[in-house]
């Protein structure tokens, strides 16, 4: 059975990273020569192969630029090992891991956050975003701290998380333009036929959206579906169609994406919610972001 050499494989990875045989060769004070066999060693190994020349560079294959995606997270993990064995003692960093769920407004996210590098110890902070299916698998094997999501773990994953509530508020749609002001005539009904962005499918707010739409009998037209929460605004934005979003957030929206308030989404409640493995917070950075959403974010909440 084949034996990972991290040698060779840190050879691939600064071919990968500069696309180029002689100047990662240069990088690594080797001749490119030595190089070029090192990774042909590794390709040998692995069984498959990684480069395609295409003029005088290289591309990487489909399974390189997987094989690169891990080679990616262990040099640079190592790099922060390094890093932190390094730092001088009482002046380490205080390191917080925090998965963001996509469908989290990033405005949330940054008022959210923000405090954790207010505070008086100094904080490092690794912020991950991706769906949250996979971010609690992270959190279950300690690659994150928390994860910062609008619901709780899902029924049926099988992870020890604790839920902890932060803050809950209401929805308001929006839409861009002299649009909103000819849609709150006649509201809600004049939703009916209506181009609608909404998150996808499976997502706390996309349910509601669903079920709210149901019960007044409203039909709007799907035109587009977003794990982005910031992707979905921006195609707001353009007037593409009708969005929804968290009504603390709504000045903000008005700000940077010149869109107006069409109405409240009465009966929709949204809520936010740290995720961790530990019943208890302690974390000082993770305390600082749960008293800063239920003290000056979600001010009209009380846990």
């Amino acid at each position: 059975m084949y034996s990972l050499n991290y040698q060779h494989l840190r050879y691939f990875w600064a071919v990968s990273r500069h696309g180029n045989l002689t100047r990662a060769s240069a990088e690594l004070h080797l001749t490119p020569q030595t190089v070029s066999t090192q990774i042909r060693d590794l390709e040998n190994g692995l069984g498959e192969k990684l480069f395609v020349r295409k003029g005088r560079g290289l591309v990487l294959t489909e399974i390189g630029q997987v094989v690169f995606g891990y080679a990616d997270e262990i040099f640079n993990l190592g790099q922060e090992l390094q890093d932190e064995v390094r730092g001088l003692p009482g002046r380490r960093p205080v390191r917080l891991s925090i998965g963001v769920a996509d469908v989290v407004p990033k405005f949330i996210a940054h008022h959210l956050i923000e405090p954790a590098f207010l505070l008086e110890e100094p904080v490092h902070v690794v912020c991950r975003e991706g769906s949250l299916e996979k971010l609690l698998a992270d959190l279950a094997i300690y690659k994150l701290d928390v994860v910062l999501s609008d619901s709780p773990t899902p029924t049926g994953v099988k992870i020890k998380a604790y839920n902890h509530l932060i803050g809950k508020c209401g929805v308001v749609f929006m839409a861009c333009g002299e649009w909103a002001d000819d849609l709150r005539d006649g509201f809600p009904d004049s939703l009916n036929g209506a181009p609608f962005l909404v998150p996808v499918r499976g997502t706390s707010l996309r349910r509601k959206l669903d079920e709210w739409f149901d019960k007044r009998s409203i039909r709007p037209v799907i035109v587009g579906e977003f794990e982005d929460s910031a992707l979905l605004k921006a195609f707001g934005q353009t007037g593409v169609g009708i969005f929804a979003i968290p009504d603390v957030i709504e000045n903000e929206v008005k700000r940077q994406y010149k869109a107006n308030t069409i109405a409240a989404a009465d009966g929709i409640t949204e809520s936010f919610y740290v995720i961790s493995v530990e019943r208890k917070i302690k974390h000082p950075a993770v305390s600082a972001i749960c008293h800063a959403g239920r003290s000056s974010l979600f001010t009209n909440f009380i846990a």
